[in-house]
């Protein structure tokens, strides 16, 4: 790496995760996407979810999953502007933000070649994607969560899987932009 501009972002990123453990809980996404999936389904079958008075959380569902851990996730459909999911909805604005106020690398990322099939680049990253969230949440688990929560709080999973991670993220990322990059997305 020529820069060292890396040391300073994971520094910031550490700080960040740091508080959010200390004032809430350790940093973790994938519930999220169980509670809006859950959001879209009570819309469709309201009644999957109902009040339970004799719980702490005060909701039970027929799912078996909302209704996992005394109804908290049936608690979060049904009161969803909670720390997790204001958490995941403020991804996309500090990504943003990240991108505004790194302007100057702007005409840097301008010059470098695009797919020319954007549909081949971007679909198999999309699936991808979907399949380590759906498998993640298969397991119970949730990959941010694990790695980045995982080793703050000094679990050997976590060590584990981020070195899993890692052993094949890089040769696939070296892969996927040797492939693309010299021919603009044209094999």
């Amino acid at each position: 790496m020529k820069s060292r501009n890396w040391m300073l972002k994971a520094f910031v990123l550490g700080v960040v995760f740091f508080i959010a453990a200390l004032l809430v809980k350790p940093v973790g996404v994938s519930t999220q996407f169980s509670v809006l999936s859950g959001i879209i389904h009570s819309t469709v079958r309201p009644n999957i979810i109902t009040e339970d008075p004799s719980r702490e959380t005060g909701y039970k569902s027929t799912n078996a999953y909302y209704d996992r851990n005394d109804g908290k996730i049936a608690e979060d459909i049904k009161n969803p502007l909670n720390y997790g999911f204001v958490f995941v909805l403020a991804i996309p604005l500090g990504s943003y933000i990240g991108y505004v106020t790194t302007r100057k690398n702007k005409t840097k990322r301008k010059r470098e070649k695009l797919p020319r099939k954007p549909l081949k680049y971007y679909v198999p990253t999309f699936i991808s994607g979907f399949l380590l969230l759906y498998g993640a949440r298969m397991a119970d688990g949730c990959t941010s969560g694990h790695m980045m929560s995982g080793i703050m709080q000094g679990s050997i999973s976590g060590y584990l899987f981020a070195g899993v991670v890692f052993a094949v993220a890089i040769p696939t990322a070296m892969y996927v932009g040797m492939k693309y990059k010299g021919n603009g997305g044209n094999e």
